[in-house]
């Protein structure tokens, strides 16, 4: 494990990491299955399937950590000598019989009527009117279109934003995507924001209006309706991460979209083979139905031999970071990653953490995850793909649920973030001087 910047990572970035009190490592948490994981079986209680958030004290260095993670835990925060991770009560049960010290935390949300509740935030309902408002209102600016479903039948849109949007032009391909695990819904307010300053700032801001009229860019608002429906439709959260895909053979339901997808998957200790997991991968890559309609519609990006997607962000919660390829290894450089791609990966990762105050980071730094859509997007697309792990850095600050007063300054927060994204979006070597090796005509 190396939480310490490498290479020639920015200083900033080194200041800011120890500045940090508790590194909140959010959707990056990963597990492998343990050798003696029980299977879940029907008669499993709906009380022991309902995640909920644990401390587990003892852990003081990153291999311990890891180790916790390789039972099977799914690891939210890091602190000195604890670790806050997600369970249901029967995985909790299994960790303690490791011999593992853990403490359920209670929940900020069943005490605190200051807390998020689920109308803070956009249904997937009003996310699409939101999305069909701004089509109506932009009619040359914005179109929308369903590119798949989901397991439960629901459409999965995606959201075009540029200059001609009618037309398929021979221009650099942003996408931004949001909500692959359910219950981080402040994503898809970021989606939300993002197509409202894009839109309203058009014709008026300089610098937006020369990115649109030289970039096309996509917005998948919600990568997971049904899981994101089902943590809010009973007027409470769940705590629900996973999508709604029943597994045979168990009656835990969900795979972990990040880590359904089909680059080292399952290569690495990086994800879970047990069905009750939080980080459960799926009985094969792409086995989940929404991962295999974002990656066909990246695959249909490929136009006359060239993919059109050059940059991408994939937003989730929480922890401020800021993180790139790879996650299946520790190595800085790997196959089919140069040091001139990861110093570009770098510098650019670094420069848009200048802007919002994340820490930034390879993903590995962390701990190994595989089968995510960063390192699949890179290696099997050449697309220079980001994680955000946004606000807030740890649970006592409402964790995946942070209450609706914050949604507007957070979201706002990435502002510069995106426009840097999509501003390198034409040659991401551009940032190290490498234009002329990478991106001459």
């Amino acid at each position: 494990m190396r939480l310490i910047p490498r290479g020639r990572r920015a200083t900033t970035a080194a200041a800011a990491s120890t500045l940090v009190l508790a590194l909140a490592l959010g959707s990056q948490a990963m597990a492998s299955p343990a050798p003696d994981a029980p299977t879940e079986t029907a008669e499993s209680s709906a009380a022991a399937q309902t995640p909920r958030q644990y401390q587990v004290s003892g852990l003081s260095s990153p291999e311990e950590r890891t180790e916790l993670a390789r039972a099977g835990a799914a690891i939210d925060e890091v602190h000195g000598d604890s670790v806050v991770i997600t369970a249901d009560r029967s995985e909790a049960e299994r960790l303690r019989a490791l011999g593992y010290e853990l403490a359920e935390l209670p929940s900020a949300l069943d005490d605190d009527p200051t807390a998020a509740a689920p109308a803070d935030y956009h249904t997937y309902e009003e996310t699409l009117a939101a999305v069909d408002a701004a089509v109506a209102e932009h009619p040359d600016l914005v179109s929308s279109q369903v590119i798949g479903e989901s397991y439960q039948g629901t459409g999965i849109v995606a959201v075009k934003i540029s200059d001609n949007v009618g037309v398929d032009e021979d221009e650099p391909e942003v996408l931004f995507t949001h909500n692959q695990h359910a219950r981080e819904h402040l994503t898809v307010e970021m989606a939300l924001y993002t197509l409202e300053e894009l839109t309203s700032q058009y014709g008026s801001d300089p610098e937006i209006t020369e990115l649109l009229d030289t970039r096309e860019v996509w917005l998948i608002p919600s990568a997971n309706p049904d899981g994101k429906t089902y943590d809010t439709e009973s007027g409470s959260f769940r705590n629900w991460r996973k999508n709604r895909q029943p597994n045979s053979g168990s009656s835990a339901v969900g795979t972990d979209l990040n880590r359904n997808w089909d680059y080292e998957w399952g290569c690495c200790g990086g994800s879970s083979g047990s069905p009750g997991s939080e980080t459960y991968r799926g009985p094969s890559p792409e086995s989940a139905p929404e991962t295999v309609v974002i990656a066909d519609f990246v695959r249909g990006r490929v136009v006359d031999g060239e993919q059109q997607i050059t940059a991408h962000i994939d937003f989730h919660t929480y922890s401020e970071l800021v993180l790139w390829p790879y996650g299946f290894t520790y190595d800085e450089t790997a196959p089919g990653l140069t040091q001139d791609d990861a110093d570009a990966f770098e510098a650019l990762g670094v420069a848009m953490a200048d802007t919002n105050g994340y820490t930034p980071q390879q993903s590995s730094d962390l701990y190994i995850t595989d089968g995510t859509i960063n390192d699949w997007l890179w290696a099997d697309q050449g697309i220079f793909s980001y994680t955000f792990e946004m606000y807030p850095t740890s649970s006592l600050e409402g964790g995946f649920y942070p209450p609706g007063s914050v949604i507007d300054r957070e979201t706002s927060r990435n502002r510069e973030a995106v426009l840097m994204l999509m501003e390198y979006a034409d040659c991401v070597y551009r940032i190290i001087g490498a234009e002329a090796e990478y991106c001459s005509a």
